[in-house]
């Protein structure tokens, strides 16, 4: 496994834990589809929240959130489609959110972007 695919499943796992210190349920990570991969589905209140997380350890490159691009959301969304037809919830509340996920000298730090579409 390349260390950019590691710092990934790192920030996912540490997305999970800070969301479930908010209250939110995890109902299912690395969700894939053929259309694509959601990291992680989860559920608040009556809502379900399909989630992207993104880690970096610098911006180099960007912002995190700026790798969620046009053709990325829309794979985001035909898996949500997906998901919710296998799970017979397509009359469901949904949310798609972006968390950024900051990893440097020890420290951790989330931006947690709610909505993105």
């Amino acid at each position: 496994m390349s260390n950019s695919k590691q710092i990934g499943k790192i920030g996912e796992q540490l997305a999970c834990k800070y969301l479930e210190k908010l209250g939110y349920k995890i109902i299912q990570r690395n969700f894939y589809s053929r259309q694509g991969e959601i990291d992680i589905i989860a559920k608040q209140d009556k809502m379900i929240i399909f989630i992207e997380v993104k880690t970096r350890t610098n911006e180099q490159f960007g912002k995190p959130a700026e790798a969620v691009n046009r053709i990325k959301k829309k794979h985001i969304y035909q898996t949500a489609k997906y998901y919710l037809y296998n799970t017979k919830q397509e009359k469901k509340n949904i949310r798609f959110d972006v968390i950024e996920v900051y990893i440097k000298n020890g420290k951790i730090k989330f931006n947690h972007i709610k909505q993105i579409m």
